[in-house]
């Protein structure tokens, strides 16, 4: 995928495919900037959601009334016409075979490819402990699920929102300025992804009470160890804590961080550590296979800690205590 590959595949006269794993913003830019260099080339993004590509960020929004899921749209259908960009929806990839260049999707059929660039992503990630009771939270990762909660939640309701996380603690404000209530369970996972030094979390925990958060120390209280439906006449959800103590609250969110989507790469030879391990060019140990996003580590400790402090600076930018914007 360098500047100089030429349009057509080596050997076969063909136009070259290039193949994007996730239609996120590393994946589109990818498929914009792919385009712009080789007109010819075929270019498809592969999908799992069934729109096309919109800024998650803006999900909250919800609760400001933004109900139509054209408004969250990043690119409209006729871009993706324009620029002759195949985008596959509602399509699941099962594995990829790095030494045929063969995707394989869970409805069984299989696409070649000359070039794939993997750019899945990440999930929400859920400790071990909690799984059991992942059926009695709610997800926030798409426009379907925050639909979901914007219905669910009563006016005025109270979440309960469990670690924390920057994308999380943007959910809250907006909660906070639309009249709803929130409590915060602080752990290990709140505002990641950035690293609060002990000396300054309490000061970061009362920029949050602050703008209206009600912030319970997960950690003194032992951890969460259990999730329940409420009683009658109680709030929908009970969360219990190891010490004995519990709160109660309409709806439960996790927000605890990002964990790769990497689960279909698995033998597929490129190798995968806590991601897709890529060089500092974002390629990985497959020549025809490149990372990009969340689902990559970089190898090189000093180009990746250069690259964390970017995005951290954007995050940090982008979201603050001081009231709602």
């Amino acid at each position: 995928m360098s500047a100089t590959s030429s349009s057509i595949a080596v050997g076969s006269g063909q136009p070259r495919h290039h193949v994007i794993i996730g239609s996120g913003v590393a994946g589109n830019q990818a498929a914009e900037i792919l385009r712009e260099r080789e007109p010819d080339s075929r270019i498809t993004i592969i999908t799992a959601s069934s729109l096309l590509f919109y800024n998650r960020y803006q999900l909250p929004n919800v609760f400001r009334g933004c109900h139509d899921w054209r408004a969250f749209l990043a690119y409209s259908p006729d871009y993706y016409r324009q620029k002759r960009i195949i985008v596959r929806r509602n399509s699941l990839v099962s594995c990829v075979d790095g030494v045929n260049r063969m995707i394989k999707f869970a409805h069984n059929e299989s696409m070649r490819y000359d070039t794939l660039l993997v750019a899945s992503g990440g999930r929400g990630y859920m400790p071990e402990d909690l799984m059991e009771f992942k059926p009695l939270m709610h997800g926030f990762g798409s426009f379907e699920q925050a639909m979901t909660v914007y219905r669910q939640l009563p006016e005025g309701g109270r979440v309960v929102m469990l670690g924390g996380d920057t994308i999380g603690l943007d959910l809250a404000r907006t909660l906070i300025y639309t009249g709803y209530r929130v409590t915060l369970v602080a752990n290990e996972h709140t505002f990641f992804p950035h690293q609060v030094v002990a000396e300054e979390r309490p000061k970061f925990l009362s920029g949050l009470t602050a703008i209206g958060v009600d912030v319970v120390d997960g950690d003194k209280a032992g951890g969460v160890t259990a999730l329940e439906k409420g009683a009658r006449g109680l709030p929908a959800r009970r969360v219990l804590f190891r010490d004995g103590s519990d709160l109660y609250g309409d709806i439960v969110l996790p927000f605890m961080g990002l964990v790769p989507a990497v689960e279909f790469m698995v033998g597929s030879g490129p190798d995968i550590e806590r991601g897709l391990l890529v060089s500092p060019s974002l390629r990985t140990t497959d020549p025809s296979i490149f990372a990009a996003g969340d689902v990559c580590q970089i190898w090189s400790a000093e180009e990746s800690a250069a690259i964390d402090s970017i995005m951290d600076t954007a995050t940090c930018a982008r979201w603050g205590f001081g009231g709602a914007t």
